[in-house]
């Protein structure tokens, strides 16, 4: 994660090779939105910060691209 200073807060999706993929702007919206947006997305949350991730979700966390894209009216 990487904080800009006096930037609009977004979420920026990257491929296996770090190309960005989108772009969704947070701002507008509540922790809650956010959190449900992650989960949707198909991020996995952990049960506790020491816990492992599973193999599958280390270098893809995210839905592909199509799925996210749902997601540029935001």
């Amino acid at each position: 994660m990487k904080h800009l200073p006096g930037a609009d807060p977004e979420l920026v999706l990257l491929g296996s090779r770090f190309e960005e993929l989108e772009r969704i702007p947070l701002s507008e919206m509540t922790r809650e939105e956010i959190n449900a947006l992650v989960q949707e997305l198909g991020f996995y949350r952990k049960a506790a910060p020491e816990a492992q991730v599973p193999p599958e979700y280390l270098f893809a966390p995210a839905k592909p691209l199509e799925k996210a894209s749902d997601h540029a009216d935001l």
